[in-house]
């Protein structure tokens, strides 16, 4: 068993799933098949079947969604039972909070993987395909509240507040090259702008998303009773950018708002790493380590079993 104190653990979201993820932990470890078997238990079909084979759906979004979850919760489960591994804070980045609660002990994988499969499914018929797009503008010094100065007469919005030096921006992709316009003139003066669009079917975290949190909110309700709504005070929210309260209702509402508004991700990490002297990214991709590291924080990713008994064997 590893010593540790005050460790914090982060969850990548959608984007860093990859045909074949995890599948070192599910061969080796039963554990991490039960997750899967426990998953697909309560979706009605085979989780891992879908991300070890063949299946043009694991980059559809309501089908993305539980299988990136249930990965994580997989391999978190895999390193606590092998290594003793235990976190005392939890977060992760848009649908990776979803495994954070999870983790933390917040809520049952088998209702998460439920919520998570309609929150795909409603984020999808929010808009139509080609309608909405998402783009990370990169700079050296960026500031949220200008880009959505700069940007607030027109359909696009601040989608993540990811580091100092990435934001990204979601909207109508008719619009999308004014607002790389805009910005470029905005910034241009002082230092040089670069744009990348993301590989996304629709405009995440933006004002488009504001339809579907109605239905969305009546649906995460029906598992409402299932949140032990005390260990909340471990998990970060992306909506707040602090830890979530200790109260269902309120728990509930910031993952429906976390819908339409900003990933205060920035604010998550300075929280996170307020509390917790070492930081870990457990998933499939280590999206978030470069995050961390643009504040100064260091961050473990933790992407394979091999990686972790390389790591955990050395302390």
């Amino acid at each position: 068993m590893i010593e540790q104190e005050k460790i914090g653990v982060v969850f990548p979201g959608q984007g860093s799933q990859v045909p074949g993820m995890g599948k070192d932990f599910f061969d080796r470890l039963p554990i991490c098949r039960q997750t899967y078997e426990e998953a697909s238990d309560a979706l009605g079909w085979n989780i891992a079947a879908m991300c070890y084979e063949e299946d043009e759906r694991l980059n559809l979004t309501q089908y993305t969604q539980p299988c990136v979850v249930t990965t994580e919760v997989a391999m978190m489960r895999g390193l606590r039972e092998l290594f003793g591994f235990e976190s005392h804070y939890f977060g992760g980045h848009s649908l990776g909070e979803y495994a954070a609660l999870v983790v933390a002990g917040v809520w049952p994988l088998k209702d998460i993987v439920v919520v998570v499969h309609e929150r795909g499914r409603l984020m999808q018929e929010a808009v139509p395909v080609g309608k909405g797009g998402m783009v990370a503008v990169i700079g050296e010094k960026l500031d949220a509240s200008i880009l959505s100065e700069v940007l607030q007469d027109i359909p696009i919005d601040v989608a993540n507040v990811n580091s100092l030096k990435q934001i990204v921006v979601s909207g109508d992709t008719e619009f999308m090259a004014e607002a790389e316009s805009r910005l470029s003139e905005k910034f241009g003066k002082d230092q040089s702008l670069r744009f990348v669009t993301l590989n996304v079917s629709a405009p995440f975290h933006s004002r488009f998303m504001s339809s579907i949190e109605e239905p969305f909110e009546a649906f995460i309700r029906q598992f409402a009773a299932a949140i032990v709504p005390e260990n909340a005070r471990k998990v970060i929210s992306n909506y707040t950018g602090g830890f979530h309260a200790t109260e269902k209702d309120i728990i509930i509402h910031n993952l429906v708002q976390q819908l339409s508004h900003a990933v205060q991700w920035v604010g998550n990490m300075k929280t996170l790493s307020s509390c917790a002297g070492e930081i870990y990214e457990v998933g499939t991709g280590r999206p978030l380590r470069a995050f961390f590291q643009n504040l100064n924080i260091e961050c473990t990713s933790l992407t394979t079993l091999s990686a972790a008994e390389r790591l955990f064997t050395q302390k």
